[in-house]
């Protein structure tokens, strides 16, 4: 009886542990659409909001951490068991910066609130719509356990690739023709890269679901076409004479940087 009662209160503290990973991922979704409509709606109230609920996700991250710790001191976990705390760990911190670059999306709509409207902005809530998408599949195939739809949605990165690198050339061109242009432009440009980042966290979360079910990495080069780190204006060149030259060397992505901390500025 006693074994029966370690293994049964053992299951109930994964349980407890895969629970506040499944609600800390519900709060990263709520904060990413809030910032995309703060955008959107040029919501001032909305964006503070965000920001100050950021809080939230690292207390989450920190509770999340310490359990983990826990377990693994405690119960020496194998398998299985082993993996659902060592992705509890991983997921935890790809939530933690998916919250961070959310409150930097609302953090540089507030200074895009204050100037008038530029038309390539309507492309921040198209890029909000299939991250969106992007982080509830990703958020759902962790609840179910569902390896394909995790793979599904680890597809669909190179998509919001595609969207990421058109805005940008989108923007530069706008900041040709004129450069009053130019501030709220570069807003734009942050926040675009913010939500790329966005998603290629949600892609991390992906290639853990399939780790933690499967019980090895997922065996697939990882898709990207980010073109924006190759984009090049031309001097004098004419607006619109935006062009994407070469192509990332062999294993590199093309991020223009970054692992590293979020945009801070």
């Amino acid at each position: 009886m006693g074994s029966e009662h370690i293994v049964r209160s053992f299951a109930q503290e994964l349980q407890r542990l895969g629970n506040l990973v499944t609600q800390m991922g519900g709060v990263a979704e709520a904060q990413v659409e809030a910032a995309v409509k703060a955008v959107a709606r040029r919501d001032v109230g909305l964006a503070s909001q965000v920001m100050q609920a950021d809080a939230r996700l690292d207390a989450y991250e920190r509770d999340i951490d310490a359990e983990a710790v826990r377990l693994l001191a405690l119960r020496q976990p194998m398998a299985q068991d082993l993996r659902e705390i060592v992705s509890s760990l991983k997921i935890a911190a790809d939530l933690e910066r998916i919250g961070d670059y959310a409150a930097n999306i609302a953090k540089r709509s507030l200074a895009l609130a204050q100037v008038p409207v530029v038309r390539p902005a309507v492309g921040i809530p198209r890029m909000g719509r299939l991250v969106e998408t992007i982080m509830k599949e990703v958020l759902d195939a962790y609840i179910e356990r569902d390896v394909d739809k995790a793979v599904a949605a680890w597809e669909r990165d190179e998509e919001l690739d595609d969207l990421y690198t058109s805005l940008f050339r989108e923007v530069l061109t706008y900041m040709m023709e004129d450069p009053r242009n130019i501030t709220p432009c570069t807003h734009l440009l942050f926040m675009a890269k913010n939500l790329e980042r966005i998603g290629d966290h949600a892609t991390n979360i992906a290639e853990t679901i399939h780790f933690l079910v499967v019980g090895s990495p997922l065996a697939l080069a990882r898709p990207k076409s980010d073109g924006s780190s190759f984009a090049v204006v031309t001097p004098g060149a004419l607006p619109g004479a935006v062009a994407v030259a070469g192509s990332p060397p062999p294993g590199q992505d093309a991020l223009d940087g970054d692992e590293g901390p979020a945009d801070a500025g």
